[in-house]
């Protein structure tokens, strides 16, 4: 199985790097928040509407499956949508 590096891919990369370097995020706990509709096929990280098991998304961008992403990241993700 063929990673590439999608726009997604980078911008989760990038946002968890910074996060990584910064000293502040090395004594904070790291908020995340529920990223609807930008989780490659087989790559979410929890349920769906559909199934009860991580990794069970049948498309790519299915909407109703999410990855976990730092809080602030999934608005700034093309396609991404935070739910209440």
């Amino acid at each position: 199985m063929e990673h590439r590096m999608t726009p997604t891919r980078i911008a989760i990369a990038a946002a968890l790097a910074s996060a990584i370097a910064s000293p502040a995020a090395a004594q904070m706990p790291m908020k995340v928040e529920k990223c609807y509709g930008v989780a490659k096929a087989g790559q979410n990280d929890c349920q769906t509407d559909h199934s009860s098991c991580a990794g069970t998304a049948k498309k790519d961008n299915q909407p109703d499956a999410w990855i976990a992403v730092p809080k602030g990241t999934c608005q700034k993700i093309v396609g991404g949508v935070v739910k209440g």
